[in-house]
């Protein structure tokens, strides 16, 4: 059985037991656990429950397991260094979202290079309005705007730090750019705290290099850096456990 924040997939039985398993699993999300935990609950008309009465017998014992969430990733603006970077984090088990305005961005032919991908996929063709795919990325999920259009670009950062539960925010340019939206957004009503969240420029400052490969290079080290320091690094993260029962005793 899966256990979220709000939802539950499968069944180990139904019942007092299953009640208190997927409790006791949320108790630990809520803690970020990542160590198994158990309990054991008696299966007697006698004993005090949570959740009513099981009198079929014996003892059920319940491992309560924390599985790791993958990361999630949002490249806006599949061009040259979308493409390279895209190509470097699919080697990767993520959850890899490429969104772009331009259809043949997005073809089986441009993507070729990811075909034998580790990470799960996702493609957004978005013509209009990019920004909004903001609201389906799952929660922690870190956002990169590299599009070839700095209108869209700018779009996308305001819609980006209205979006609370994204982990991290990304702007690829020169600080001349990121000059000009910075005035621009705090005219539209950002505060100038709320403006650092936005990382820019992205990558590893080492790296002077400006072709695109090697931009990707420095852009994918420093996610790779805070996939390490999850779910701390996520705003809202939403881990799962998974809730297995050990076979009854009928012997006690």
């Amino acid at each position: 059985m899966v256990v979220s924040a709000e939802e539950t997939w499968g069944s180990i039985g139904g019942g007092n037991v299953e009640a208190v398993a997927v409790t006791r699993a949320r108790a630990l999300l809520a803690e970020f656990a990542t160590e198994p935990a158990t309990f054991t609950a008696n299966l007697s008309d006698k004993a005090p429950v949570e959740h009513g009465v099981q009198c079929c017998g014996g003892e059920v014992t319940v491992l309560l397991d924390p599985l790791p969430v993958l990361p999630a990733v949002a490249i806006f603006g599949v061009g040259h260094v979308g493409l390279e970077l895209a190509r470097i984090l699919a080697r990767h088990e993520l959850d890899l979202h490429l969104i772009d305005s331009r259809p043949e961005q997005l073809s089986a032919t441009a993507l070729a290079p990811l075909s034998d991908a580790t990470a799960r996929i996702h493609i957004h063709h978005v013509p209009v309005l990019p920004e909004l795919v903001l609201g389906e990325l799952p929660a922690g999920a870190h956002v990169l705007v590299m599009t070839h259009d700095h209108a869209e670009d700018a779009a996308l950062i305001d819609a980006a730090l209205r979006t609370d539960h994204l982990a991290s925010i990304g702007l690829i340019g020169s600080s001349a750019k990121w000059a000009r939206f910075r005035k621009k957004l705090v005219g539209d009503g950002h505060e100038p705290d709320v403006l650092e969240r936005v990382t820019t420029p992205i990558g590893l400052p080492e790296l002077t290099g400006k072709d695109p490969a090697t931009i990707a290079v420095g852009v994918a080290a420093t996610l790779l850096l805070a996939f390490e320091r999850e779910p701390a690094a996520h705003a809202k993260p939403e881990p799962i456990a998974d809730a297995e029962p050990e076979p009854i005793d009928e012997r006690r």
